[in-house]
């Protein structure tokens, strides 16, 4: 926690000065530390329950899941900042980052980015297409005491170009379409701020489909 109190503030700085900003900084920590402390797994219902009943945060649900959705985070400043914050980061005069993609099965029908997804990992009582969130992310491979770790760096939600081309509500954020990207340009994207962050060279680890 004592780390936490370190790290928190210059993430805190990225929100505007605003009523909604000034609150939602508050949200904001508070929820990472929500998924921190060992309490409960961190889907949205239990981040909620964690800030009622450990940090004594009266947020209406409706309020809070709003939060979780926005589109209008800081984001890509609160991924620079972080990265900022981590010591060392290169292993041997480079920086290791570990791409892969990976989906995440809802429910909702209405939630951003879902379509259905190949998965090619589902077993036989399982659907081989479910409907599914697909993110392309990536992360920083370093030894943390003694001890090789993955340390998130960026994701990208990757929508299909038939679902943009259909006008999909799932492929629509504030009400406008979104561009179509390949998980290898969304993956380059990524990559190359990387680079342009850290001005070292970036060495990828992934698999075939990557390759």
């Amino acid at each position: 926690m004592f780390i936490l109190r370190d790290l928190l503030p210059p993430l805190q700085q990225e929100f505007s000065d605003t009523t909604q900003g000034q609150k939602r900084k508050v949200w904001f920590v508070y929820t990472l530390l929500s998924v921190v402390v060992p309490f409960t797994s961190s889907i949205t219902s239990n981040l909620l329950r964690a800030l009622h009943t450990l940090f004594g945060m009266e947020i209406e649900s409706q309020r809070f899941y709003a939060f979780m959705a926005s589109s209008t985070l800081p984001w890509k400043r609160l991924w620079r900042v972080m990265w900022g914050l981590i010591q060392n980061p290169a292993t041997k005069g480079r920086i290791l980052v570990a791409l892969d993609d990976s989906i995440n099965p809802k429910t909702g029908r209405k939630i951003f980015g879902c379509g259905h997804f190949h998965d090619h990992a589902a077993k036989g009582n399982q659907s081989s297409y479910p409907w599914s969130q697909c993110v392309v992310a990536i992360g920083l491979l370093k030894k943390v005491k003694a001890r090789w770790a993955c340390l998130p760096l960026d994701f990208r939600f990757y929508i299909m170009k038939k679902d943009i081309e259909a006008k999909s509500l799932n492929a629509h954020r504030r009400g406008k379409a979104i561009a179509f990207a390949s998980k290898m340009v969304q993956a380059a994207t990524m990559i190359k701020e990387v680079f342009d962050h850290y001005r070292q060279p970036v060495l990828v680890v992934t698999d075939s489909w990557f390759g």
